[in-house]
């Protein structure tokens, strides 16, 4: 049996976009927001407030269905 590449680069892409909880790294390669702008937009009092969920002390996590609609609900019409 043989298994292309091209299927396990498609597998391999599929898996990661499955996966609901992202961490700050994955949240930074998928979407583009570096840790720093993350920081800022977690700490910020008003509607850019990116929704996040933190783990005890340290763990940062990012629900992936609630940046999306963040995302939609914050898209500027031009």
């Amino acid at each position: 049996m043989s298994i292309s590449l091209e299927k396990v680069d498609y597998a391999v892409k599929y898996a990661k976009l499955a996966k609901r909880w992202l961490s700050p790294s994955e949240l930074a390669e998928e979407y583009g927001f570096s840790k720093s702008t993350q920081s800022k937009m977690r700490m910020a009092s008003n509607s850019s407030t990116i929704p996040f969920s933190k783990l005890g002390s340290k763990y940062i996590r990012y629900d992936r269905i609630a940046i999306d609609k963040w995302l939609e609900e914050h898209q500027i019409q031009g």
